[in-house]
């Protein structure tokens, strides 16, 4: 790091963010409802977006600021294992194919907000229902607070805030005050704010990276030298630690920790509360349905950014906090007006994900806690309202745990936040399917995949933690170190399955269906809640 502020960068950086401020607080007017106090207008735009603006939207919520910093970082650490992130998104596609058009059916046809409500509405069980609504708010924490993250890499890079040693308000100060603007636009505007600054956040993000995989390996010497250089880092580490920790590509004994991380975390990906959020604001099943085949267009843009890592290795780059590596990446290889330019392209891509995290996380609460346990009889306009502040608060809440704790426990906890929200995936994608399983089932396969992998976690150390030191451990049976979030999951699904046949031997009282069969395949021109009395059990199934 040059230990001074760059001026230039600094200056485009502050342009852009000004401009995304201005864009957030009018996207109140953009698409304006006659009635705003609704979770559908606020926490859903409308229900009104069509294939491009969610493209943008959805990119902007999966590929976030810390996809931008920590993918090419874990290349710069381990080399080819940090690639997982790219099969992972490749996998996820074909699967959400499947599901998530029915998924916006059936709330497009009940008015579901949230993944809990459609849980609730299908299996008869707000048990279930809040189970699978704190989950969702816990594993969306950290994941705000690592947005924060990769902003605070690129303040550090650019020197703004000053020095470790510099009064905690003055260097946390760009951050605060960032976050601030985020908190009002947010509040003002809802969803349709990080829809709109999401067409710059993801024009900018195409921009540098493009220009970066051809000027940068223009400047190192083309990618023969830049491949040489990140072997021989990796053959010296690999010789110094007496063991293979890093290479251009993935040594056998890492198989199985790569093959069940890539697909915990495809399985994963689209329980986040925020993914969903993104997916039931569009204004058709059809433009889900498009979006699952041009959103692949993301992963080939990932798989470009992935290459970052083996560039800052052989440009020289020296940092103690990986998470700086592609940040001081861009400020020693670009003339410094790009260099504001991909800093604010980083910036941006915290500010978008960070506002629709913390929408989704509070119309779970308000929803799932708020409606269906403190005040049932809320008007719309009570929903509206406390969701607006519960988003406030949780944005406080990510900030808070950033400032107060290591950034290393930050992603840590963000790795224990997947290992959570895949235990969702049997009630949620399950009851997309079949009414098969017991609501109990699912409720007991949820809480030991929970206490399991957050036990297995806390177990696991690295060098800078004696607990939450990672996502993996070996595999009970196997013998194999593997993804804990799929061994978890794995038991949960046996437990759910095993309960469902004793439950229902037993007859146990099943919950009540409030879905039919056509509501699965529903699409825009289908309006309003079906009106017929619901039907019980397996009968209401029709699967």
């Amino acid at each position: 790091m040059n230990g001074g502020v760059n001026g230039v960068a600094l200056t485009v950086f502050i342009f852009f963010f000004v401009a995304v401020t201005v864009m957030g607080f009018l996207a109140a007017r953009w698409r304006k409802a006659e009635n705003e106090a609704s979770l559908d207008e606020w926490g859903l735009g409308g229900r009104s977006f069509g294939t491009w603006i969610t493209w943008f939207l959805l990119g902007g919520d999966l590929y976030t600021a810390y996809t931008f910093v920590a993918v090419p970082a874990a290349i710069y650490a381990a080399g080819a294992s940090g690639f997982f992130a790219v099969p992972y998104t490749i996998l996820v596609y074909p699967l959400i194919f499947t599901f998530l058009p029915r998924l916006w059916s059936v709330s497009h046809k009940h008015g579901y907000v949230t993944t809990s409500d459609f849980v609730r509405g299908r299996f008869g069980s707000k048990g279930l229902s809040l189970a699978v609504a704190i989950t969702g708010i816990l594993a969306t924490m950290p994941y705000i607070a690592l947005q924060l993250v990769g902003i605070q890499a690129v303040l550090d890079v650019m020197g703004v805030g000053g020095g470790e040693n510099t009064n905690w308000f003055i260097k946390d100060l760009p951050l605060l005050l960032a976050f601030g603007v985020l908190a009002a636009y947010t509040y003002s505007s809802g969803l349709r704010a990080p829809a709109l600054i999401a067409f710059v956040k993801d024009g900018l993000i195409y921009l540098v990276i493009a220009v970066a995989i051809i000027y940068i390996p223009i400047k190192l010497g083309g990618f023969e030298h830049i491949f040489s250089a990140a072997g021989d880092k990796f053959d010296a580490a690999n010789e110094a630690a007496g063991k293979p920790v890093a290479g251009l590509a993935p040594g056998s004994s890492g198989t199985w920790t790569y093959a069940t991380l890539a697909l915990g975390s495809a399985l994963a990906l689209f329980m986040y509360p925020h993914s969903i959020t993104a997916t039931l604001s569009s204004k058709s099943r059809n433009v889900i349905r498009r979006n699952t085949t041009i959103l692949p267009l993301y992963s080939l843009m990932l798989g470009l950014l992935a290459l970052l890592g083996f560039m800052a290795i052989a440009a020289g780059i020296k940092v103690q906090n990986g998470q700086l590596a592609i940040p001081q990446l861009f400020e020693d290889m670009f003339p410094d007006w790009f260099t504001g330019v991909a800093f604010a392209a980083i910036g941006i891509g915290a500010l978008v994900p960070a506002a629709i995290m913390s929408i989704a996380a509070a119309n779970l609460f308000t929803r799932n806690i708020y409606k269906d346990f403190i005040k049932p009889n809320a008007t719309p306009a009570q929903e509206t309202k406390v969701s607006k502040l519960v988003s406030l608060l949780v944005k406080v809440g990510a900030l808070a745990f950033v400032l107060t704790m290591d950034k290393t426990v930050a992603i840590n906890f963000q790795l224990l936040g997947g290992i959570w929200i895949l235990q969702t995936f049997p009630a949620l994608v399950g009851g997309l399917f079949t009414r098969w399983f017991h609501r109990w089932a699912l409720l007991a396969g949820w809480a030991v995949g929970m206490v399991y992998g957050t036990l297995a976690a806390y177990g696991v150390a690295s060098p800078t933690q004696k607990h939450f030191g990672g996502s993996s451990a070996e595999i009970p049976g196997i013998g194999q170190i593997g993804y804990i979030g799929m061994t978890a999951f794995v038991l949960n699904v046996v437990v759910t399955v095993v309960l469902t046949f004793v439950l229902k031997a037993v007859k146990a009282p099943d919950g009540v269906d409030e879905t039919s069969p056509a509501d699965y395949t529903a699409d825009a021109g289908d309006k309003g809640v079906q009106v017929e009395l619901p039907k019980v059990g397996a009968e209401a199934s029709g699967h």
